[in-house]
């Protein structure tokens, strides 16, 4: 054996000992996607209109604030749109003044005066930017959430390069509502100071709240609800407060969050913040002693507790809540609040005998589409079919091992393009075969022919093969969820069909030769 034959024939047993040691046990190594595992499909849409009214609501406090700095001590300011806010009583602040804070603070707005009227109208770049930016941190917020959640093999993309839609598949859920509710929650968290009662807990009543207040609240006050739950953790009741619209700190300010007991034994959420976020906390909490403290998650006051002492760095969030609950609102916290509202578009569930039924039919599908393959070479190839058959089997070897080995996720269509590649790595072994057929005919010898055949044949193999490649990579690219699992498929399969056909094929071929003094005759 020549030195050329044996290290083709140790690269190419190197190569299938790879695949084969990590395609095996197949039923641990391979990823099933969702179609196969089981589980949800979901396709959100985040309303971006939420993340361009929270900005400007900032832009329109922060303006206001550097107005007042800048003399105009009366100025108000109002949303008039998602987009635009006005700001009266500024006559005292001349076009200069302005266009100094815009430029500084208010980058992305266009402004116009009108008498003592300002009108602020964000621009469409600005816009653009900010809808985006709202899916782009909905999405990795998604994607922090159901990774703690500890779901293997997601997927979570955005539908689309510029839609506001986010496709979400998890295998193997099998609680769908605790996910969807983990993954709606906004958990936007606040710590404000209580207006009245001023000793933390609630009033029973809005008019109690109200009536302090001489029936009209502050323009710095407002009226939040919050829920009174019994030993089991039933809501039988509703409490009123009166709290800061100011927020001490936020969940921005948080460093983590996990569960934890309290002093009853109660399930809690333990809390630290940032090093700025606890100075700040620490500040108010010791210049508001023995007063509430409102604990606000998503609008609604979870608890109220008094402030007993300064509080630094850290502290609990108690209600009325169980140990999931508990488990959830941590995973939430940690891993940020929406910047957008979610709605959801379309729920599918899987489940798994469903799923194992897309197996079985793939299995059978497969076995039976190999069979019909074989069969055809066999025929038509006589004993030179024998060696499209183990470039073939090795092909098939090679697309489970290169999928195990990237963990790439495999699925219904997947289990196609797995199907579809047995037809398709034969072609290249045909358009060889069929190539050495016709050198053998024009009266060469039997290997001038093979080499002949192999050469000639080379250009239209990688040819066809490279451009369904190109195909397949477009697909990856741009399609979702089971496109892409197709697409993965493909693009392994062609790149196996092109080693078997051009490496392994050509191998065996000088492997019989070789082992022959003399080849007068080729079963072809």
């Amino acid at each position: 054996m020549n030195r050329s034959l044996l290290w083709r024939g140790v690269l190419i047993a190197a190569v299938v000992a790879t695949a084969a040691f990590s395609a095996i046990p197949l039923d641990e190594s391979i990823n099933l996607g969702l179609d196969l595992r089981g589980g949800i499909h979901l396709v959100l849409q985040v309303e971006s209109d939420d993340a361009v009214r929270s900005e400007t609501n900032k832009d329109l406090d922060r303006f206001v604030e550097e107005a007042k700095d800048a003399g105009a001590s009366g100025a108000v300011g109002e949303r008039v749109g998602d987009s635009s806010f006005r700001v009266t009583s500024a006559a005292s602040l001349d076009d200069a003044k302005v266009h100094q804070i815009v430029e500084e603070y208010l980058p992305g707005w266009a402004w116009r005066r009108s008498g003592d009227e300002l009108r602020f109208d964000m621009t469409p770049q600005n816009l653009g930017d900010i809808r985006n930016l709202a899916v782009v941190q909905a999405l990795q917020t998604i994607r922090n959430r159901v990774d703690a959640f500890g779901v293997s093999e997601p997927v979570i993309q955005r539908q689309g390069l510029d839609s506001r839609r986010i496709v979400v598949q998890l295998p193997g859920v099998d609680d769908p509502e605790r996910v969807k509710n983990l993954i709606k929650s906004t958990a936007f968290l606040e710590f404000r100071l209580v207006d009245f009662p001023l000793g933390g807990g609630g009033a029973s009543t809005e008019a109690e709240i109200l009536g302090n207040y001489g029936g009209r609240l502050p323009s710095n006050v407002e009226l939040l609800t919050g829920t009174i739950s019994d030993d089991l953790g039933r809501v039988i009741g509703r409490q009123y407060y009166a709290v800061g619209k100011s927020a001490v700190v936020s969940g921005r300010d948080l460093k983590t969050a996990r569960p934890g007991l309290g002093q009853f034994n109660q399930p809690v959420v333990n809390f630290s913040l940032t090093h700025e976020g606890g100075q700040r906390f620490a500040e108010a909490t010791a210049a508001n002693v023995n007063k509430g403290l409102a604990i606000v998650l998503d609008g609604n006051v979870v608890s109220a507790p008094r402030i007993k002492q300064r509080i630094s760095d850290s502290g609990i969030i108690e209600g009325s809540f169980t140990q999931q609950e508990v488990e959830d609102l941590s995973t939430t916290l940690r891993s940020g609040a929406l910047p957008a509202g979610i709605t959801y578009l379309e729920e599918r569930t899987v489940g798994p005998s469903l799923g194992q039924d897309s197996i079985d039919q793939g299995y059978r599908a497969g076995l039976f589409g190999g069979a019909l393959v074989i069969l055809c070479i066999l025929l038509v190839y006589r004993l030179s079919g024998l060696n499209a058959i183990l470039a073939l089997t090795l092909n098939i070897v090679l697309i489970f091992g290169a999928l195990a080995y990237f963990g790439a996720t495999l699925t219904l269509p997947g289990l196609a393009g797995i199907v579809l590649t047995i037809g398709m790595a034969v072609d290249a072994n045909v358009l060889v075969f069929e190539r050495i057929r016709e050198e053998l005919r024009f009266g060469r010898t039997v290997k001038s022919a093979i080499d002949a055949g192999f050469g000639k044949a080379l250009s239209s193999v990688v040819d066809a093969n490279i451009t369904t490649l190109i195909a397949a990579l477009f697909l990856f690219q741009f399609g979702t969820g089971p496109i892409r699992g197709f697409a993965v498929t493909l693009s392994v399969g062609i790149l196996a069909s092109l080693f078997t056909a051009i490496v392994v094929s050509r191998w065996l071929f000088d492997l019989v030769i070789s082992r022959r003094q003399r080849v007068e005759r080729l079963s072809i």
